[in-house]
């Protein structure tokens, strides 16, 4: 688990410049071989470390790096 967790830190951090929130396919992808619920699995555990963060508008969910983008902390 993790080299999953290094795998997804480092696709956010390569993209953080560009894009700071993702859809969780967009994680599937970088796993193509593993099932769904392995990548939510590496998702969640990187959520409760507080490195990632989850957000929801209700119909969509993406994720991102903890402190980055529109929905950092501090900010409306």
């Amino acid at each position: 688990m993790e080299s999953a967790k290094k795998t997804i830190l480092d696709f956010l951090e390569s993209k953080s410049k560009s894009k700071t929130k993702f859809y969780f396919n967009d994680f599937c992808d970088l796993f193509p071989g593993e099932k769904s619920r392995d990548v939510k699995k590496v998702l969640t555990e990187l959520v409760k470390g507080e490195k990632v963060v989850y957000w929801s508008s209700g119909s969509t969910t993406m994720y991102g790096l903890a402190g980055l983008g529109k929905h950092a902390e501090g900010e409306e």
